[in-house]
């Protein structure tokens, strides 16, 4: 299969010098590929979702001078390119896991399974789900809450190599427990979704950043549970501010609409972001050719492991 990527912004705010990282390097990779690069709107969690997000995103990456081959404003063939417009194949992908009993229904908050004294903490998301509510399947009873459904997680190792980050392995069932595919109040988990996209999409190459990277080993499962196989992924290092904090993307100082507010050019923005990601030897000229220049010289084996890089003061 020829080489597709993917970028894969959340319609909540402004994109950071983050996010623009992230969009490069997906960019170069599909097009040192000969490839073709999609854009999807990851839109799921309606609740964060602001309304002027995504045109202001897409503006901002035309600004820089990234283009797409698919995507929801100029279409393609595995479309609809929004995950809000998708959701028949979640609800399809959510009957063909319970179809293999891979599925259960559970009301237990996050404070309940914090006060089970087993369950260990597994990194930002909190305690790992110890499977309270497994053996009741799938079937109604008095909730105590709306239900979410959860993937009952067999015990296996998942191994992978990392494009940027190297091997890595997860025993996702010890480590992370069974995971939510759908939540309480209807919307679907980031995890469920990205898989049912990246495998409808027929995605070659995940490029995304490293604060992505606990989650890979979950959605290889998953994939595979749904009869598919996943892409490959590459982790981009996460882009911190000087204090070593995370960008926000309502701060302008981090924002691209912030630098474009401040009159800051495409290219010394670009040639900025390829300094501190050493992509290339030399410096990049602050006018006329940047991503040209690093589109036929940037070498991305530089990105690896390096997990986080720090903006200058």
């Amino acid at each position: 299969m020829s080489y597709r990527g993917r970028f894969a912004p959340s319609p909540t705010g402004d994109l950071h010098l983050g996010s623009l990282a992230t969009a490069l390097i997906a960019w170069l990779r599909a097009r040192q590929h000969h490839g073709r690069l999609v854009l999807r709107v990851e839109d799921i969690d309606t609740p964060r979702v602001v309304a002027t997000s995504e045109p202001g995103q897409l503006a901002d990456l035309r600004w820089l001078g990234l283009d797409w081959d698919e995507g929801p404003d100029v279409g393609g063939a595995v479309g609809p390119y929004r995950q809000s417009e998708r959701t028949g194949l979640y609800e399809a992908a959510l009957a063909r896991l319970a179809e293999q009993g891979a599925t259960y229904l559970c009301d237990c908050s996050r404070r309940d399974i914090a006060g089970i004294a087993s369950a260990p903490h597994a990194g930002e998301e909190g305690p790992r789900y110890p499977g309270t509510c497994r053996s009741f399947g799938m079937r109604s009873r008095v909730w105590k809450r709306p239900p979410a459904i959860r993937l009952a997680v067999p015990e296996r190792e998942v191994r992978f190599i990392d494009l940027f980050q190297g091997p890595r392995r997860q025993q996702v069932a010890q480590e992370v427990g069974d995971f939510v595919l759908k939540r309480g109040d209807g919307v679907y988990a980031y995890q469920l979704a990205v898989v049912v996209d990246d495998l409808a999409m027929r995605i070659t190459e995940v490029v995304r950043g490293a604060d992505l990277l606990d989650s890979t080993a979950r959605q290889m499962l998953l994939a595979e549970m749904l009869g598919g196989r996943a892409p490959r992924f590459a982790h981009v290092p996460l882009i911190a501010a000087a204090d070593g904090s995370r960008l926000q993307k309502r701060s302008p100082a981090h924002t691209l609409a912030g630098a474009r507010a401040a009159g800051v050019s495409p290219d010394a923005l670009l040639a900025r972001l390829a300094q501190m990601l050493h992509l290339l030897d030399d410096p990049l000229p602050s006018t006329g050719t940047a991503l040209e220049i690093l589109r036929k010289r940037a070498d991305l084996t530089a990105l690896r492991a390096r997990p986080v890089l720090r903006l200058p003061d």
